[in-house]
């Protein structure tokens, strides 16, 4: 498992889907409760797009002793 994590809908272009990331970010940062994550604007077969993410490893936990 690669651990991604799908957006729902898909999106008839890539400047639609990009709006999504930008949403997802910015709900991030206004709640501040969730580590950064990796987005991704995907293309599909079919040609739509999609935006998947995943969180980023917490690395504050190594540094606990």
């Amino acid at each position: 498992m690669d651990g991604w994590v799908y957006f729902a809908g898909l999106y008839g272009s890539k400047f639609e889907a990009y709006c999504a990331v930008m949403w997802i970010e910015a709900d991030e940062r206004i709640r501040g409760t969730t580590l950064p994550t990796e987005v991704q604007v995907y293309q599909t077969r079919h040609g739509k797009f999609g935006v998947r993410f995943r969180k980023a490893l917490d690395q504050s936990l190594s540094q606990i002793h």
